[in-house]
């Protein structure tokens, strides 16, 4: 799979202290995007599912998760949600930002299975693309008003979208 980095430990990507994979290629192009640079699906370095996942075991015991940021995580679902899974086999949550609405990816997901396997290893998805013009600081983890902060578990309990709450 293709990176644009890794960031051991982030307090501003998800609850707690996270470690953040950045995936490499996104198709959004959101104007005023905080990461042009993985936008361009060449670019960044290779990584094996194993390397990272032994990379992650590595982190200390205070990780509360891991998230998936990009990039487009959708667009490498199905390493990641191998990823996810072995996260959550060492205790941590999964938070997986995405620049398409949880509606999109699952009509994507008729047609792919892998993306089907990433919202179900998700704990929290963040959805939705930054747009500038309703660009907000006052709401955590999210650049944009339209962006969801939705709670993957209760969601899949309930049969309807839950968004999140801190608690």
């Amino acid at each position: 799979m293709r990176l644009s980095g890794i960031t051991p430990e982030s307090i501003v990507d998800g609850p707690g202290l996270r470690y953040v994979v950045f995936t490499q290629g996104c198709p959004h192009g959101c104007p005023a995007c905080h990461n042009p640079e993985s936008w361009d699906f060449n670019a960044g370095k290779e990584f094996t599912v194993k390397e990272i996942i032994r990379l992650m075991k590595k982190q200390k015991k205070t990780i509360q998760g891991i998230t998936f940021s990009g990039g487009e995580p959708f667009t490498q679902a199905g390493e990641l949600a191998v990823i996810a899974q072995e996260a959550h086999k060492i205790g941590w949550d999964v938070v997986t930002y995405t620049g398409y609405t949880y509606e999109q990816l699952l009509e994507l997901g008729d047609n792919e299975k892998d993306i089907i396997d990433l919202l179900a290893a998700s704990d929290i998805l963040i959805d939705g693309k930054y747009i500038d013009k309703i660009k907000t600081i006052n709401l955590p983890f999210r650049g944009s008003l339209n962006q969801r902060l939705i709670d993957m578990n209760k969601t899949r309990e309930k049969g309807h979208t839950v968004l999140w709450k801190n608690t």
